[in-house]
């Protein structure tokens, strides 16, 4: 059984504080079902990844990389284009000197 979106951005928060990061929510979504975006942004190179929820074959939760650009500019667009279509979506953004993502799910790419 998968966790309710608020509860597990609110787990993702406070792995990146523990750890000495900014971590923010910017779009509050569906607080049962709504999809997750994580905008990671490296402060000592000053380029970001983001990261998109989606569901493997078997039903487990995975991330992967929709836009593979670093510009802040572009993620920040491919994000305003995915609110378009869902209004329930969370968006998280997390600042790290090492431009970690805080994911414990598997990540491609």
């Amino acid at each position: 059984m998968l966790l309710s979106s608020d509860l597990w951005v609110g787990a993702l928060i406070r792995r990146a504080e523990i750890e000495g990061a900014h971590a923010v929510v910017v779009n509050k979504g569906d607080p049962r079902a709504g999809a997750v975006i994580v905008k990671a942004y490296d402060t000592s190179t000053r380029t970001a990844r983001l990261y998109a929820e989606a569901f493997g074959p078997d039903g487990e939760r995975l991330w992967i990389q929709p836009v593979t650009s670093d510009s802040e500019a572009e993620l920040d667009a491919y994000i305003a284009r995915q609110r378009q279509y869902d209004p329930d979506l969370w968006i998280v953004e997390i600042e790290d000197r090492q431009g970690r993502h805080f994911l414990t799910e598997k990540v491609q790419g």
